[in-house]
């Protein structure tokens, strides 16, 4: 058997046992916890904030439940319903949540046009701006 061959022989089986290493990257790393908005450690009551995320996270559970199966802007306006519906002002819910559709709305459309990367800033600075 020739060197040269011999050599390729044994590069080939090496590159493919670089192949069969742990994974590294995004797959060698644990599933990470979706981080919260609001850290209750803080807070000036955390046992009350606490209490008041679980109330609102047993919501959201019956509300997903109850929109199984449901996609896209069905889904969205189910979700808004029966959060709306489990809440202490059932009215005063719809209402803003129809004031923040309108406000979306009106953000998606001055950023028309514009690259999806860039879009996306956009319509979170349209919608600063609509806050003040």
């Amino acid at each position: 058997m020739k060197p040269t061959s011999l050599m390729t022989i044994c590069l080939l089986s090496l590159s493919t046992l670089s192949f069969a290493q742990a994974p590294s990257g995004d797959a060698a790393k644990p599933p990470q916890q979706p981080k919260a908005r609001f850290d209750c450690s803080q807070a000036k009551d955390p046992k009350a904030c606490e209490e008041r995320r679980a109330k609102m996270r047993a919501a959201r559970d019956r509300a997903d439940k109850a929109c199984q199966g449901k996609q896209g802007v069905e889904r969205r306006d189910c979700m808004r319903r029966e959060l709306c519906a489990q809440s202490q002002d059932p009215k005063g819910c719809e209402d803003h949540a129809a004031k923040m559709k309108a406000r979306m709305q009106a953000a998606r459309k001055a950023c028309e046009g514009q690259p999806a990367g860039e879009r996306r800033e956009c319509v979170r600075q349209e919608m600063r701006k609509q806050e003040k």
